[in-house]
């Protein structure tokens, strides 16, 4: 099927959407911290058709509008809400990974309409691991590179340490992230703002928020290695997670953090579809 690709101009911001459609009801990804909508190309792909699958380019990304002066995932939620509103998305059913995931979560424990939520290795206890995980990626997002290509070999290089297989899919959503600026190409995202970001995960309380999530979720832990870094989240950083959320399905996947979406996870697009099934998204 198409993928419709469309701007949302809202409140004097922008926001880049990806719309596949489907028939059962709507499904809104959101993406991690460096990500765009292009990363949910593997789920997109699966669930399309079946689904009405939304994903888009949060702010400081893509070609989504720039972040506030004080960026942060609760931020992102708001503009999420004022998304589904202007959409008239109902029976919202919230699929994030890893900074989507706090996102979604944050908002299903706000809205009451969300139908079901699917947790992709996030909404966890942050540590001090992810930052030595974290930080080490983030210097390229303000560099500046003399072609394209010089992007693209750097994070092909940095990619491979992470464990991820290089495809033409990975290719795609590498080239997305840069764009040329006065005959240098840079990063689309706006680095300041991206560590702001990731700053706010800290203040994240898995027991406050998803005690107040009412829908069927479901959560999924990478438990593979990253390179030569343990997985982003041990089991024990989902111990308050698991516990707070009334309504639980967990599954763990030997998968890492990255691979997780960079690598079709046939095993976890199976799961979400089991998953689905049981949450009534008819609209």
């Amino acid at each position: 099927m198409t993928c419709q690709l469309y701007t949302i101009e809202r409140a004097g911001k922008h926001f880049q959407v990806a719309d596949y459609p489907g028939e059962k009801g709507t499904i809104l990804a959101l993406h991690g911290l460096t990500g765009t909508h292009k990363n949910f190309h593997h789920y997109a792909e699966a669930l399309q058709g079946e689904y009405r699958f939304i994903s888009i380019d949060l702010r400081g990304r893509g070609n989504s509008s720039g972040m506030d002066d004080v960026p942060s995932i609760f931020s992102h939620a708001q503009d999420v809400k004022a998304l589904i509103e202007h959409l008239a998305i109902k029976n919202q059913i919230l699929l994030g990974h890893s900074m989507g995931a706090f996102i979604s979560a944050i908002v299903a424990s706000e809205l009451e309409t969300v139908k079901g939520l699917i947790l992709l290795d996030g909404a966890a206890r942050m540590s001090e691991r992810q930052q030595a995980i974290v930080k080490p990626s983030l210097g390229r997002l303000q560099k500046t590179y003399e072609t394209k290509r010089a992007y693209v070999e750097e994070v092909k290089q940095i990619y491979g340490r992470l464990g991820v297989e290089w495809t033409d899919a990975v290719q795609a959503i590498v080239e997305y992230d840069i764009h040329e600026v006065d005959n240098l190409w840079v990063h689309k995202s706006f680095g300041q703002c991206i560590q702001e970001d990731f700053d706010s995960f800290y203040s994240f309380n898995p027991k406050e928020v998803l005690s107040a999530v009412n829908c069927s979720t479901l959560l999924v832990q990478a438990t593979g290695n990253i390179g030569p870094f343990p997985p982003f989240f041990e089991r024990q950083d989902f111990v308050e997670t698991i516990q707070a959320t009334p309504k639980l399905v967990t599954y763990t996947s030997d998968c890492n953090h990255y691979t997780m979406m960079f690598t079709k996870q046939a095993a976890i697009i199976e799961t979400i579809q089991t998953f689905l099934k049981e949450v009534h998204v008819n609209e």
